[in-house]
């Protein structure tokens, strides 16, 4: 089992709008969009004060363009000022049509986060830092966090939610990658080794590993976090097959990419 601390202080979810998301007109419901950001802009304090944070405020946030249903929403968060005990949080969100790739700025907005004092608590935060921007590559990387509802009856994560987190990243990743119409045909064996507890902070690495005539082969890991530590722990890897499917959902090609 490996375990490492880091600090990190820029945080990106990745989401998908499915129908329980979106509000009347089918696109993605104000609500759930301010959730994201403030979950991201959560994640991003915690990583950089390794303290126990709570949002106190956030500026206003308009919204440029919605995000239908279907899309993906990649929500990143930054530092932009810290100070004794409290720092902002600047986050974007952004739709991006999964097969087109058409990408467009949903919203943007400044989050205050505030530490709550405690004996854990170690102030005045660091000194906020340059940090470089999120990379783009072969290999996805995005976050989420362990509520008290994914949990079982010893507080660590239901392992069907952990599947879902997993299924998700490679879905993502498999679109990515292709911009086909796809399916989940198989996932390989999974081995859980070590439990993620509440509170943790979970990333998912995801990479495509094999490209066939119709199939994409994905290798997921999951790693988690302790927000207040910063200790990081491999808790499972898993390997999902899907397959490029046509209108009348039987296997087609997929298209040759041309960047």
């Amino acid at each position: 089992m490996s375990k490492t601390k880091e600090a990190r202080p820029a945080v990106q979810l990745i989401d998908i709008v499915f129908p329980g998301d979106t509000n009347h007109h089918g696109t993605l419901f104000g609500g759930v969009a301010l959730a994201h950001m403030d979950k991201v802009a959560f994640l991003a304090a915690s990583r950089h004060g390794r303290a126990p944070f709570v949002t106190a405020s956030s500026q206003k946030i308009d919204f440029a363009a919605p995000a239908q249903e279907g899309d993906l929403v990649e929500v990143t968060g930054h530092l932009v000022r810290v100070g004794t005990s409290s720092l902002d949080v600047e986050v974007e969100l952004i739709a991006e049509a999964p097969v087109s790739g058409e990408r467009r700025l949903c919203t943007r907005g400044r989050f205050t986060l505030v530490a709550r004092k405690g004996p854990t608590t170690k102030l005045p935060l660091p000194a906020m830092f340059e940090c470089a921007p999120i990379e783009q590559s072969s290999v996805l990387r995005l976050a989420e966090m362990v509520f008290p509802g994914q949990t079982n009856h010893y507080g660590t994560l239901y392992g069907g939610d952990a599947l879902r987190m997993m299924g998700k990243a490679a879905f993502i990743a498999a679109t990515r990658h292709t911009r086909e119409v796809l399916v989940m045909a198989s996932s390989d064996r999974i081995d859980f080794v070590a439990p993620i507890r509440e509170g943790d902070m979970v990333e998912l690495v995801a990479e495509v590993k094999m490209t066939g005539r119709s199939s994409v082969r994905v290798a997921v890991e999951i790693w988690s976090e302790d927000l207040l530590s910063g200790v990081r722990v491999h808790a499972a890897t898993a390997a999902f097959t899907f397959v490029a499917v046509n209108e009348m959902g039987t296997s087609k090609t997929i298209r040759a990419r041309h960047e």
